[in-house]
């Protein structure tokens, strides 16, 4: 269970991971989609971290509600509103402590919000290409940043089926979809701020 260090910690390092991304999450939404994702998500988490303090003293589940409303509130586009339903099914699920099994369940859980939001599905190369293959390594005892950034990686010759990069059809092979690549940051983040090497 996270003491109020430890949920600042992690909140912090997941927060810094994006916003220290976000010139290369605007790269890669350049060349599919609008180009404003790294720009929203820097502006939705720099809210937060605005809140930091706050956030830290409440129990994980409810400061994962706040963050998602800030991130409903605060980050633009369809990346505000998918992000927000991930991070406020999160809290909503999740116990109390919480085990890898606990937040596995809450992750199938939150994944299944976000399809309903986006109507979206995995394999349309979108965030949910990441967190799909996130929520079976918890589940099986894998490794969810190696998993992670693996299925980012394989956004690159898929072709979108929703948001803005469907648009381009074919156009869409050969780049990373944004919105995997930052939901594989968070879980890198989150992986490295909950390692018994960062909380020892």
């Amino acid at each position: 269970m996270l003491d109020v260090d430890g949920r600042r910690a992690l909140i912090e390092t997941v927060a810094r991971a994006v916003i220290d991304h976000a010139d290369e999450l605007t790269q890669l939404d350049q060349a599919i989609g609008d180009g404003d994702h790294g720009i929203n998500m820097k502006r939705g988490l720099e809210a937060v971290l605005a809140d930091l303090d706050g956030l830290a003293q409440k129990p994980m589940p409810e400061a994962l509600k706040g963050i998602g409303m800030t991130l409903v509130m605060k980050v633009g586009g369809a990346s505000g509103p998918l992000y927000g339903t991930l991070a406020m099914t999160l809290g909503k699920e999740l116990p109390e402590p919480a085990d890898r099994a606990a937040l596995a369940k809450a992750l199938a859980a939150a994944i299944e919000a976000v399809k309903a939001r986006g109507k979206s599905d995995v394999g349309q190369k979108t965030m949910l290409d990441v967190l799909a293959p996130v929520a079976a390594a918890l589940a099986d005892g894998g490794d969810p940043a190696r998993a992670a950034a693996e299925a980012a990686e394989a956004t690159v010759p898929m072709r979108a089926v929703r948001g803005r990069a469907s648009f381009l059809g074919d156009r869409s092979i050969g780049h990373m979809d944004p919105g995997a690549r930052s939901s594989a940051l968070i879980v890198a983040a989150a992986a490295a701020a909950l390692s018994p090497e960062a909380r020892s």
